[in-house]
């Protein structure tokens, strides 16, 4: 189970399984289908000006690289746009491995070079 947030003072229970999807959402009927389990998570970049927000993205992604060691999993590039007032125009999402944004890669190295000389 897991709690939606909200602006409301009251929390919604949602009932999900383990691939974090509700328990009651109709499943394809042929068994070659699936509803996937996706260990992705967006990394947003909001700007008025597109060029700015892809330069920020791409700014990060290498600093991000760098850090991991390796590139990062990017499974998705998505743009969308917002036009309420006061908001940027512009969505920038990169859909990244959760596992890199966590540091698993690093710490897979880490625990492979005590293994080695220890």
């Amino acid at each position: 189970m897991s709690e939606l947030a909200s602006d409301q003072p009251e929390s919604i229970a949602l009932h999900l399984d383990e691939a974090g999807v509700s328990v009651d959402l109709p499943r394809p009927a042929n068994d070659r289908d699936q509803v996937q389990g996706v260990p992705y998570r967006p990394v947003e970049f909001r700007d008025d000006d597109l060029p700015a927000a892809l330069e920020r993205a791409a700014s990060w992604l290498r600093s991000t690289q760098e850090w991991l060691g390796e590139p990062v999993d990017v499974i998705a590039i998505h743009l969308d746009y917002d036009d309420g007032d006061g908001a940027p125009y512009y969505d920038v999402k990169l859909l990244c491995n959760e596992e890199d944004l966590a540091g698993a890669p690093i710490a897979m190295r880490e625990h492979a070079s005590k293994a080695v000389s220890g």
